[in-house]
């Protein structure tokens, strides 16, 4: 019974994974690169800096008080390391808003977060992901899949296992791609 338990939303997450894919118009990838937020330094940067660079970036949108995201943190970090020199990377958006930074950087201290993280209002977030998914905002943590070219590939609210990550790039990979 407690196989059954955790194999169901296994199998709920691969189909929605799978099943979701995305296709951007121009004012799509224009929000894009004209939406912005800042880095940890006070820079101002867009997700086109981030994304479209040859490898697989998984965007986690987080907050700092959200319960999951903090008790999974570690996971996606390592993920991270282990992927960053060869396929895919992460990349945080923190919706703590500028006025919260600092409980954002005390999060990424928290968590001994190494991934690159950015900080965005709230509603500026939320605006963005129903915008690109056409989906309901539901909290964090919430996950944005882009390929290696750059297309939102898949969208996910709630946690979701690295393993499963890692297996959705595999099966979405073409073959010289995939180096997991």
């Amino acid at each position: 019974m407690k196989n059954s338990l955790f194999t169901l939303p296994v199998i709920l997450v691969t189909l929605i994974f799978s099943s979701y894919s995305l296709a951007l118009d121009e004012q799509d990838k224009k929000l894009i690169s004209e939406t912005v937020f800042q880095d940890m330094d006070g820079n101002n940067r867009v997700l086109n800096d981030y994304i479209g660079k040859e490898k697989w970036t998984i965007v986690m949108l987080w907050i700092s008080d959200c319960h999951v995201c903090n008790q999974e943190a570690s996971e996606y970090d390592d993920f991270h390391d282990k992927h960053k020199d060869t396929d895919a990377r992460i990349l945080g958006i923190s919706m703590d808003g500028i006025e919260g930074k600092r409980d954002a950087l005390a999060f990424i201290k928290r968590n001994e977060v190494g991934f690159p993280n950015l900080i965005g209002d709230p509603q500026t977030v939320a605006s963005l992901y129903i915008r690109l998914t056409g989906g309901d905002w539901v909290g964090t943590p919430t996950f944005l899949i882009f390929s290696p070219a750059g297309e939102l590939k898949a969208a996910q609210p709630g946690a979701v296992p690295v393993s499963l990550i890692e297996e959705y790039i595999i099966k979405n990979s073409k073959p010289a791609d995939s180096k997991m």
